[in-house]
């Protein structure tokens, strides 16, 4: 005889169902969609872990990550992890505070923060150190001298023992 007396299980019988092949199928189908689940998860890892951080650093983070997405570089995946691992300092809280300082210490001085400053025509050095200077005694003597009052000043004891005497 030329054909082996039984056929190994792979060979399908003419008009059957080719179990081997579907199996496969199935298999590739679903090999295909969990590689494809766990490369979205690892490319979304640094946008997980910048949601911690301030707007800006997560914007940032996410571009990156969908830069490496889509072009393949792997350097902007690096480099959003990189980023979304480090914190940045909050530099506009301070900011916001002196600036809002300033603005007090201005509107203290007693002009207007829209009002425009007074164009200065040339002076020598001395004129300036001197009008400076006189302006400095003038706010002293607006601090120091006592608000003017309705009420009759008030007579120390020391005044009332010399009227009694």
């Amino acid at each position: 005889p030329a054909a082996a007396p039984h056929l190994p299980p792979f060979v399908t019988a003419p008009g059957e169902t080719d179990v081997l092949m579907v199996a496969m199928g199935v298999f590739l189908l679903l090999a295909v969609v969990g590689i494809g689940v766990f490369y979205f998860t690892l490319h979304s890892i640094p946008e997980r872990m910048a949601h911690r951080t301030s707007k800006v650093q997560f914007e940032i983070v996410a571009v990156l990550g969908l830069l490496a997405l889509l072009t393949h570089q792997h350097i902007f995946w690096v480099a959003a992890l990189l980023l979304a691992m480090i914190s940045i300092p909050d530099f506009l809280t301070p900011m916001q505070t002196m600036a809002l300082s300033l603005q007090k210490m201005a509107s203290d001085r007693g002009r207007p923060l829209d009002e425009p400053l007074e164009p200065v025509e040339a002076q020598s050095l001395a004129e300036i150190e001197q009008r400076v200077e006189l302006q400095r005694r003038e706010e002293i003597v607006d601090r120091t001298l006592p608000e003017p009052s309705s009420e009759p000043p008030r007579r120390t004891s020391e005044q009332l023992s010399e009227e009694r005497a």
